[in-house]
């Protein structure tokens, strides 16, 4: 019987701070135009957080069946380690889609912008179809398009428009930098599994670019969402504030590119989790004050 430690270790709660700091960010561009609302914004985190328990189970699953995830480090797979029966870690991760439809509906209707229920189910297609289906766009190398449509530009933008009904070009900039630090984020976690993945098939941007050059990509990554957070100064001067992440992102970029691997990635990615997430605050912060 597959214990409540297990299913929380298969949710993978080090990649939690993706589908947070969208959130916090695009609060933070409504409440620039003084139109934030607390209950929509709790309301869009539920959203989220469901949404990425909802793809770490359905990753779990259809990598499990395939038998990409048998020779992995990292957390633990409850499918492919036999800790859970592949249906009902199926089951969980549509357990957690319905849970993201159902806050999105009452956003929406709190709202007012019906037309984002087809955003929704957009959503929830791509977050299974990333490794679920005939033919995953995630063994493509196309991982990262989907997490920075959707963890970035969907998610910052989304949270925004629900709350003012109306996008800032701070908000643009803001779900740019958010997207690129959730590519960031898959980025070291495919990084991590290079080799095995590699073997079996799947055919992650990772594994397209080969190492090195995933490893600067990773890093550019990494950087490059300091001066679009900076940039928003010209709007909003708190925005500088994300300027005090400069030695943490060198920090990240500089242990993957001297050529961390395997287990050694593994604090990356949950640095990268937290480095994202202390962005997301301090723009987010910035934005507000």
């Amino acid at each position: 019987m597959t214990t409540s430690s297990e299913w929380i270790a298969g949710a993978r709660p080090r990649t939690l701070p993706a589908a947070a700091t969208p959130v916090i960010v695009g609060t933070g561009a409504a409440a620039q135009l003084d139109a934030a609302h607390p209950g929509r914004a709790l309301l869009a985190l539920g959203v989220a957080l469901a949404l990425q328990v909802g793809v770490n189970y359905a990753n779990d699953y259809s990598d499990g069946i395939r038998g990409t995830d048998l020779d992995r480090v990292g957390p633990m797979r409850l499918t492919a380690s036999g800790a859970a029966r592949p249906g009902a870690v199926r089951a969980a991760a549509f357990a957690s889609f319905g849970v993201a439809a159902l806050l999105g509906l009452w956003l929406v209707l709190a709202s007012g912008a019906l037309w984002m229920i087809a955003v929704g189910a957009l959503s929830i297609a791509a977050a299974w179809y990333y490794t679920g289906g005939r033919n995953p766009y995630g063994y493509r190398g196309l991982g990262e398009v989907g997490v920075f449509v959707f963890f970035g530009l969907v998610a910052v933008l989304g949270t925004t428009w629900t709350q003012a009904g109306e996008l800032p070009w701070t908000a643009w900039l803001g779900a740019v930098a958010v997207g690129m630090l959730a590519c960031a984020l898959l980025m070291v976690n495919n990084l991590r599994d290079v080799p095995t993945d590699a073997l079996v098939g799947k055919r992650t941007l990772a594994v397209r670019l080969g190492e090195r050059r995933a490893r600067r990509v990773y890093a550019a990554l990494v950087v490059l969402p300091l001066p679009l957070g900076a940039a928003c100064a010209a709007a909003a001067p708190w925005a500088l504030l994300v300027l005090l992440l400069l030695v943490p992102a060198v920090v990240l970029a500089s242990v993957v590119m001297l050529g961390a691997r395997g287990r050694a990635l593994v604090p990356v990615l949950a640095g990268t989790g937290f480095y994202e997430l202390a962005f997301g605050l301090l723009l987010g912060l910035g934005l507000a004050l």
